[in-house]
């Protein structure tokens, strides 16, 4: 993307994605949450509203920028905020790690590192909410980008408890509004309790 505020603009008044409402609403009480690629913060916000505490990753400074304007002040002691690509950024032990529409965007020969820190980073019974792209979208081809085909979404999940796991394939639109065929994984994935 060569222009990400063109894409926060487009997705600002868009409610947070189903996997992380869904992941949320699976918790029993607020925890702690890592957001990683946490754009203009649609997730991010819904989590503090719920009263977690939130730490937002996301390689752009204007997203960060743009999230913590839009916090309100009584949630602001309850996020913490990193500027970094996945494939640099840390983050402790989570609750929950959320991806919305993300970690297709790693680079694709540190995606498999990237993978192994958000599941050794959930805690006993946390959750990966998120989305990973398929082999046959129609941005395959891009070196950029990662794909993957739904036998290898199912090894990165094997151990994990599916509490959903939706592969969409169809034609539609980008946030900007450009014609795009999507292969996508909607995941909501739990880690043992043991």
């Amino acid at each position: 993307m060569s222009d990400w505020g063109l894409f926060y603009d487009a997705v600002a008044e868009r409610p947070p994605h189903d996997t992380a409402i869904a992941a949320l609403e699976a918790f029993a009480a607020p925890g702690f949450a890592v957001d990683l690629g946490c754009g203009d913060g649609r997730d991010a916000r819904l989590m503090l509203e719920r009263g977690w505490r939130v730490l937002a990753i996301d390689g752009e400074p204007a997203a960060i920028e743009r999230l913590s304007a839009r916090v309100p002040a009584d949630a602001k002691d309850r996020l913490e905020t990193q500027v970094a690509a996945f494939e640099d950024a840390r983050w402790p032990e989570a609750d929950l790690v959320n991806a919305s529409f993300s970690l297709p965007f790693c680079t694709p020969d540190r995606f498999d590192e990237v993978w192994a820190r958000v599941r050794t980073g959930l805690t006993a019974g946390g959750r990966f909410a998120g989305q990973l792209f398929g082999d046959r979208d129609g941005w395959v081809g891009s070196k950029d980008l990662v794909f993957l085909p739904r036998a290898r979404v199912e090894v990165l999940l094997d151990g994990l408890e599916l509490e959903r796991f939706d592969e969409l394939e169809e034609d539609g639109h980008t946030a900007l509004g450009d014609a795009k065929h999507w292969h996508v994984f909607h995941i909501v994935a739990r880690r043992d309790t043991s």
